[in-house]
């Protein structure tokens, strides 16, 4: 299965989706493919002048440029998702988007998409640690005997 984690950049949740034989579904892979792209100039930016109008389709007119931006690499992986894993409180190092609107609205994107969805705090020692990571393979494994 597909499974969209937020933060979409988390090494950490992407290492514990795939281990359970799931896609994960990560901002890294569709920034690899613009960085790979010959067509797009400027690899620092990453963004064609296209994108803040496919982000459109994502959020409103009215919503800043950067988020609709976002949107534009963040919404196709939110439509593809068929479950999704959000850590709330997550320090920017374990894998900020970078901006707190987009957050939102990635994560109101992934509830009201009728899809299972974990929702877990961001440990703060051991014991709590070891607590979230055996909710995700629980997630996980509950995961594939629904599909299976």
């Amino acid at each position: 299965m597909k499974i969209a984690i937020f933060p979409p950049n988390s090494l950490i949740l992407a290492d514990l989706v795939e281990r359970r034989g799931h896609e994960p579904l990560v901002l890294q892979r569709e920034i690899r493919k613009r960085v790979t792209t010959p067509e797009i100039d400027s690899p620092p930016l990453n963004m064609t002048e296209e994108d803040p109008i496919k982000g459109l389709k994502y959020a409103a007119i009215e919503v800043p440029s950067g988020v609709r931006g976002r949107m534009a690499l963040l919404g196709p992986l939110i439509e593809e998702a068929d479950a999704a894993i959000i850590m709330e409180d997550a320090p920017f190092g374990f894998g900020c988007v970078g901006c707190a609107r987009t957050n939102e609205l990635c994560m109101f994107n992934l509830r009201k998409k009728n899809i299972p969805v974990l929702e877990l705090k961001y440990p703060t020692n051991r014991e709590e640690t070891k607590e979230v990571v055996n909710k995700i393979n629980t997630f996980l494994d509950s995961l594939e005997e629904k599909n299976g």
